[in-house]
């Protein structure tokens, strides 16, 4: 399990800039979902060998600077709950405000490693004006400027030094099915529904359940771990509505489930906070269902399930290559579908195909359609292989490999997705000089 770091502060201060220099070196490598950089507001990160997520809180308000101020405590609070160490990031230009006294005076109670980290420090004179954030109670502060990165290291170097240490879980070899989504989808009662009896209390108050609770499921000849997230209290101050909620409760069960079922209520639809919880999971390259709940509470025709099932489709794209299936958890319609669906995902997520199938499959279909030619230079594939990970990820070795463009590299996903079946699953194509 890696650590939960979160990024606070008031608006304008620099949050984005840095977060976005935090996780540039691996960026390349967490967006791997060729066209896609979707939600810009999480993301991996690693310093000296130790790497950690990180989220910043402030890409989940939109509005102006007064809601923010209402809504700022919460982030912080919530931050507070959920974060591993918490980077507080205030502005040297604009000196100690009155609204960065508040998020002091809340950080200043945390049991938890707060950095201080004073920003666009990017001159020498300007670093005599960040003293006077001593004030804020906090000890030392870190001044930087993450527009170009000075004092970052001497940051990172703290923040390693003051996460807490990540017990290494000893893993059952079983395989990890997370549920997850917005609060009320139906998280809880789905859980129960499968296991039959009531582990959990579920009630109508969003999240009842405290922590991600892991139950054994053995039942119809498969057995794994079900990981229910299922909305977890909240202190009563954070409100219903809060998007990084849901999504940071989220990272923990995603980072560490082979397939996420991910719970959509259908009276509400496939809104933001639900594509980013599926992002999550495809970014993380997780086995993915869709299950569409409530079902038994929507007006039908004969069309409406194929309407439903497209949009979720235009709303995924590049990965639309995801089962989806409409339940009802009150009436038990399906649930069970649900479940072998989600085996299924996981067993072609863990699938190998050898070398030599690999090549006779593909290099014909190359060389049909072999990459266009760019600035002039003809691109040759000679070869292919699958990488030895836990999902699959795909190495063609090429005479130019720096060449080849991202709508050939979807090309070639796509091609493998429909020869060996690889739905639900996230696929990685990577080009490499032979």
């Amino acid at each position: 399990m890696s650590n939960i770091v979160a990024i606070v502060g008031r608006p304008n201060v620099g949050k984005s800039t840095l977060f976005n220099r935090m996780i540039q070196r691996r960026e390349a490598i967490v967006d791997s979902v060729s066209g896609v950089t979707r939600d810009r507001h999480y993301g991996k990160s690693d310093w000296n060998g130790k790497e950690f997520s990180l989220i910043d809180t402030g890409g989940y308000i939109v509005g102006s600077d007064d809601i923010f101020e209402k809504e700022i405590d919460k982030q912080v609070e919530l931050a507070i709950d959920e974060a591993d160490a918490i980077l507080f990031v205030v502005d040297v230009e604009s000196g100690v405000t009155g609204m960065d006294e508040d998020v002091a005076k809340l950080l200043r109670r945390v049991k938890k490693p707060v950095l201080l980290v004073v920003n666009k420090v990017d001159a020498a004179n300007r670093l005599h004006d960040a003293a006077e954030f001593y004030s804020l109670g906090l000890g030392e502060y870190y001044p930087i400027a993450s527009i170009n990165g000075s004092g970052t290291g001497d940051m990172l170097d703290a923040l390693i030094e003051a996460l807490p240490e990540v017990e290494e879980v000893v893993e059952d070899k079983l395989p990890r099915f997370a549920v997850v989504g917005r609060p009320n989808a139906g998280k809880s009662s789905l859980i129960n529904a499968l296991i039959g009896e009531d582990r959990y209390i579920v009630t109508d108050i969003p999240g009842t359940t405290r922590d991600s609770i892991d139950t054994k499921y053995n039942r119809f000849g498969f057995e794994f771990n079900l990981v229910d997230t299922a909305g977890i209290r909240r202190k009563a101050k954070v409100k219903e509505d809060l998007e990084f909620y849901s999504v940071m409760r989220s990272v923990r069960a995603i980072e560490h489930a082979d397939v996420c079922l991910v719970v959509v209520d259908a009276t509400r639809g496939f809104d933001s906070q639900v594509q980013n919880i599926f992002w999550l999971a495809a970014k993380n390259h997780k086995g993915v269902v869709i299950l569409v709940n409530k079902w038994d509470l929507v007006e039908k025709d004969t069309s409406t399930v194929k309407q439903f099932e497209q949009h979720i489709r235009s709303q995924i794209e590049p990965f639309t290559d995801v089962p989806i299936v409409f339940i009802s958890v009150i009436t038990k319609q399906r649930i069970f579908k649900a479940i072998e669906t989600a085996v299924e995902v996981y067993q072609k997520r863990s699938k190998r195909i050898s070398t030599s199938k690999l090549n006779d499959t593909m290099l014909p279909i190359i060389e049909r359609m072999s990459p266009p030619a760019y600035k002039g230079k003809h691109v040759k594939i000679k070869f292919c292989t699958q990488l030895p990970t836990e999902y699959p990820q795909f190495a063609f070795f090429a005479n130019l490999p720096q060449y080849v463009r991202d709508p050939y590299k979807r090309f070639l996903e796509n091609q493998l997705r429909e020869q060996f079946d690889f739905t639900g699953v996230p696929v990685t194509v990577y080009f490499r000089k032979k």
